[in-house]
């Protein structure tokens, strides 16, 4: 079957319009999977249901809703939403397997369902272990690469993406497109800003600055404390986040595409809501929806980010308008794979 690589189609490659719609709803899925996580974290429900896989010893699907009452609702709702998103990314796997003439795609579904599973696994450490801090923070941080994964898979999906590919590594496509280097710089600062607001939620120092904007009455404070110094880089990195999401607009516009500079705009609109999210969970005291509401955005830019990424190379390839190279006979492959 034919192949290319990341950035372009063979010719007469034929997508199921249906595979691009469930990845898209895998997407979405996940990103409400990261919103009740959130809210167990933020309402400190982690251990409302002490064992795992069961619930109360019973059988999570027929766990009596009559039980659900306290931080039992949020924990359990989030168990089986969990269940939900795993059962979609299998399907989603088949499916890329069984549809899906790309191999590098293939292999981004394969990734995805050994990441749901793994995932699946380290939520139930979490509660096992007792909500170690290490294990949270990895549960967190994969909740966003996985999220990343799907993302990708949807957007490479789409009947849209048709750019012709070049003989080139993801390298020198990224080096022929500064547009799409700047997204990707952004989208790992992202992924790396949300690991440390991963490590400072599952620490306790979301308040150690109590204040803002300024910290501690002051815009550098005293470091000598570990929750202070992390609570800090936080903020530091938001600063950085903005400025890279700022540069990417500022390319975006230049752009003689126009879902590009959309894109970009979209992109500017959530940082500054996640900026004020940010904000707002200080000063409300980390109120529970708006704490959840700023770590569910932290996931959509990030996705975002990796969408912008793949949209500004797949508009460079057709910039250049290069043909795009197949596999050889012997199934070799001649593309990033």
């Amino acid at each position: 079957m034919p192949d290319t690589t990341p950035f372009g189609r063979a010719e007469g490659l034929a997508r199921p319009r249906g595979l691009h719609a469930f990845a898209v709803g895998v997407a979405a899925a996940t990103l409400l999977l990261v919103f009740a996580g959130g809210l167990v974290t933020s309402t400190e429900s982690g251990l409302s249901v002490p064992d795992w896989p069961t619930t109360y010893g019973q059988n999570m699907f027929t766990f009596p809703v009559s039980k659900w009452v306290g931080g039992i609702r949020y924990e359990h709702v989030h168990r089986l939403i969990a269940s939900g998103v795993g059962l979609l990314t299998v399907i989603l796997a088949v499916w890329l397997a069984r549809r899906e003439p790309r191999r590098w795609v293939r292999r981004l579904g394969y990734l995805a369902l050994a990441a749901v599973v793994l995932q699946g696994m380290l939520g139930g450490l979490t509660v096992l272990l007792l909500l170690p801090p290490a294990v949270s923070v990895a549960h967190a941080c994969l909740a966003q690469t996985f999220f990343c994964l799907v993302v990708t898979i949807a957007v490479v999906t789409s009947p849209h993406w048709s750019a012709p590919s070049s003989a080139g590594s993801l390298r020198e496509a990224l080096a022929a497109s500064p547009l799409g280097r700047t997204a990707a710089v952004t989208a790992v600062a992202v992924f790396l800003q949300l690991l440390i607001g991963a490590v400072m939620r599952h620490t306790k120092a979301g308040l150690a600055i109590p204040d803002f904007p300024l910290s501690l009455g002051r815009v550098v404070p005293p470091l000598s404390s570990f929750p202070v110094a992390i609570h800090f880089l936080h903020r530091v990195g938001a600063l950085v986040v903005a400025a890279l999401v700022g540069l990417c607009l500022f390319r975006a516009l230049r752009s003689p595409r126009g879902a590009l500079r959309r894109a970009g705009i979209a992109l500017a609109v959530l940082v500054v809501v996640q900026v004020g999210l940010g904000a707002a969970t200080v000063l409300t005291r980390k109120a529970v929806l708006v704490t959840t509401a700023h770590v569910a955005s932290g996931a959509l830019l990030l996705g975002g980010t990796v969408a912008f990424c793949a949209a500004s190379l797949a508009a460079e390839r057709r910039r250049n308008n290069v043909i795009p190279i197949r596999s050889s006979v012997s199934g070799r492959a001649s593309a990033w794979k």
